[in-house]
């Protein structure tokens, strides 16, 4: 068994990157996520790998689609205002297909807001946030751990499927300090045929784009996307859930609110309210059959977000009326303790489903 060592979570990631075989980092640095540049710029040397600080976020995200259409397992970071900047470069990999891992490690808004967690990135990430019918694969860690599990998953989820995996974190967890564990990687980049390598090995040169100017051609790509849209969709959803089996009430979060969650949870638990709790790991795609099952059989859902109510919305299309679902969230970068969740399971749950 791998030694545990005690790291930051931004530390944490590009030590994963690395351990699953990324040798390019492009980035520009943006609190809380700066540590993340900082550390691959003195690991990626080491590793033979490529660092580079780009001019700019959106030159970054140009970096990436280069490296990416190379055939490279590359990745860059950013924080919410720096990941606004990516969107069009975001937008260009998921239409030329380019594997690519994408991590933001999000502060509150809108515009420049705080450099304090947030999760109001969740439209953008999920929705996209880019322009054209496209998706991203979109994780939510809740640990240090769990965010250097999803880096390494990231890396081979976004070459199986030749698409940009976005790892949504928030300031948090970025900063927090926990002993992890890294696990010898199995992870592996694979052959890939179509990167722009050069012409020694076939006669035609591969072309990395997104364009397509005659109609018939562009929507017979985008028809192609969406069919491994759908393939995503049917075979990577993750989640978690704790005490659903019995429960009237059940809290639905993800990252750094779902531990805050978890621990009203457990002192509700304790005073008699059957409170469980449920946890999307994969906000893209969202485990939406699973949660439309426990809305069938609760009194009553209750989303908790950092943020005005972005979550909350796919919440209540899995439900799809079955049960009420309530809303609970700060803004601002302000973090609610454990008794302010329970304060408000209690007034939810006096509701009873009502």
């Amino acid at each position: 068994m791998a030694e545990k060592v005690l790291m930051k979570g931004n530390e944490a990631i590009g030590e994963a990157a690395i351990v699953a075989g990324c040798r390019h980092y492009f980035g520009y640095p943006i609190t809380p996520q700066t540590e993340l540049t900082e550390y691959m710029a003195k690991r990626m040397p080491l590793v033979n790998g490529v660092f580079l600080q780009a001019e700019s976020e959106v030159a970054a995200i140009n970096m990436v689609y280069g490296a990416a259409g190379a055939g490279a397992r590359v990745m860059t970071s950013s924080s919410s205002p720096g990941f606004s900047l990516k969107q069009e470069g975001i937008s260009y990999a998921a239409g030329a297909e380019l594997p690519c891992v994408i991590v933001n490690v999000m502060r509150g808004g809108p515009g420049l807001g705080s450099i304090q967690p947030g999760q109001a990135d969740y439209f953008q990430s999920t929705k996209g946030g880019g322009h054209g019918d496209y998706r991203n694969i979109v994780l939510a860690p809740n640990s240090v751990q769990e965010l250097v599990d999803v880096t390494v998953l990231a890396f081979d989820l976004a070459d199986q499927y030749r698409n940009p995996v976005l790892i949504l974190g928030d300031g948090a967890l970025g900063q927090m300090m926990e002993p992890v564990e890294f696990k010898a990687s199995q992870s592996k980049a694979p052959e890939k045929p179509w990167a722009a390598t050069g012409m020694k090995k076939r006669s035609q040169p591969n072309v990395i784009n997104s364009l397509y100017l005659q109609p018939d051609a562009l929507e017979k790509h985008n028809i192609r996307l969406q069919e491994k849209y759908s393939l995503i969709q049917k075979n990577e959803i993750r989640y978690e859930q704790l005490m659903t089996e019995d429960a009237e009430l059940v809290l639905v979060a993800y990252g750094i609110t779902s531990r805050i969650v978890r621990s009203a949870m457990e002192k509700a638990r304790k005073n008699g309210m059957k409170v469980g709790l449920f946890r999307p790991i994969s906000l893209w795609p969202f485990p939406e059959e699973a949660l439309q099952r426990i809305a069938s059989r609760v009194k009553m859902l209750l989303t908790v977000e950092l943020s005005a109510g972005q979550m909350v919305e796919d919440v209540r299309l899995a439900a799809n009326g079955q049960c009420p679902v309530y809303f609970f969230g700060r803004t601002g970068g302000i973090i609610p303790s454990p008794q302010a969740v329970y304060d408000q399971i209690v007034t939810t749950y006096k509701k009873g489903g009502k």
